[in-house]
């Protein structure tokens, strides 16, 4: 049997996790934060796991990275997933240019700016990235 992972809170903490838990945009770093806090109630690893629909692996290691880290290291860090095919930072001129161009047809922009910048999306990827535009401007 392994050891276990035991997880004592002081006030201020637990209030940190707690606000973590309810005021976060991140879905992942609020149910790790629920993870913390289910754990220093004293529920098993395995319980816990149950709950969220994981395995218990991962809920010791979102615990350990806590206990190494502590709240920071519950947040998801930068570089992960997949990179992104359009980048706000080199694509957003084409992008507007091509939307201007052909304003009631995405799929006709969608396909200048494949042929312009030399990258394969889809419409849906052409759609998010200016949803995500439109966001960062407004935002």
């Amino acid at each position: 049997m392994g050891r276990f992972i035991k997880i004592t809170l002081d006030d201020k903490t637990r209030a940190a996790l707690e606000d973590g838990n309810r005021r976060d945009r991140s879905h992942t770093f609020r149910q790790r934060c629920q993870i913390v806090l289910f754990k220093a109630q004293g529920r098993k690893s395995k319980e816990i796991a149950a709950i969220f629909g994981c395995g218990e692996k991962s809920v010791n290691d979102w615990l350990h990275s806590y206990l190494k880290e502590g709240i920071n290291g519950l947040r998801t860090k930068a570089g992960r997933g997949r990179p992104s095919i359009l980048s706000t930072a080199t694509d957003c001129a084409p992008v507007r240019q091509a939307v201007m161009q052909h304003r009631q047809r995405i799929s006709l922009a969608k396909a200048a700016l494949e042929e312009d910048l030399g990258k394969e999306f889809s419409q849906r990827t052409l759609v998010r990235f200016l949803k995500n535009l439109t966001a960062d401007i407004s935002g």
